[in-house]
């Protein structure tokens, strides 16, 4: 069974069937939107973990686009045949945040080590075994040394979108979330936000691909095309992704260590 979120907008007419990464659940609605106003063609999107959609696809899930938050999940389907020759491409880079709600009195200003205080007892991450925003978190924790000291606290969620929603909700003091959720309307009027320096993490460079069994691989090459015009990269900016215009290539650190490290 594929769970997601759809915007009820875009769902009376499936051109595209997109799989997307949870951290655009907020600005791809708005792109679809546009998308369909200039070219009439209507998008059903599907939010979920990059992890699993990468499962699901494996087993023959129809989708025609996977928009993953990380390279290696498309680049282990391509190795495995199952998308479209050439299609991989880099559409963004993400960055990560702490949040918390408005009324805390957790003192973001201090960066990572505020998690150390006893008084923060739940501190909210996305499941690192299939969200690259996890695998992010963690990677950010260790860097600043307090991983396994902070661990015990961890309440996972299946997805960033989750995770925002268990600190949003109060079941976490605090949570490790995506910058595009943290500067979405919804959530930037509840609470308040400190970005992670960017050093502390490898880059959370964000490719899609077109799959093979996608009977509509034209109008698909067609959105990845849509994706690059000037207005979407400054829409996708605005939610806080550096555009795929500047997104790099993969990394070194990705390139010789994504699968023998997160993929094991």
């Amino acid at each position: 069974m594929l769970l997601g979120l759809c915007s009820f907008t875009l769902c009376s007419a499936q051109d595209l069937t997109v799989a997307a990464a949870s951290d655009l659940q907020f600005v791809f609605p708005e792109i679809a939107a546009h998308f369909q106003k200039e070219t009439g063609h209507s998008l059903k999107l599907v939010f979920g973990s990059s992890g699993n959609f990468f499962a699901q696809i494996q087993n023959g899930a129809p989708f025609d686009l996977f928009f993953s938050a990380d390279i290696g999940y498309p680049q282990k389907l391509e190795a495995a045949g199952l998308t479209e020759a050439g299609s991989l491409y880099a559409y963004a880079t993400g960055r990560i945040v702490l949040w918390t709600p408005s009324s805390s009195k957790i003192d973001l200003s201090r960066g990572l080590q505020v998690l150390l205080d006893l008084a923060i007892k739940k501190i909210a991450i996305a499941n690192p075994q299939h969200a690259p925003y996890g695998r992010a978190a963690v990677a950010a924790l260790q860097h600043e040394g307090i991983y396994e000291r902070v661990a015990g606290k961890f309440v996972l969620g299946e997805n960033i979108s989750q995770t925002a929603s268990f600190v949003a909700s109060g079941s976490a003091d605090v949570g490790i979330l995506a910058l595009s959720l943290a500067l979405a309307p919804s959530m930037k009027e509840k609470g308040i936000y400190k970005e992670i320096p960017q050093p502390d993490y490898p880059p959370i460079e964000q490719w899609a691909v077109i799959l093979k069994n996608s009977k509509q691989k034209d109008l698909a090459r067609r959105f990845l095309r849509y994706l690059k015009t000037p207005a979407v990269q400054e829409l996708m900016q605005r939610y806080g992704f550096t555009p795929a215009e500047m997104a790099c290539s993969p990394s070194v650190w990705q390139l010789a260590s994504v699968n023998r490290i997160l993929y094991p």
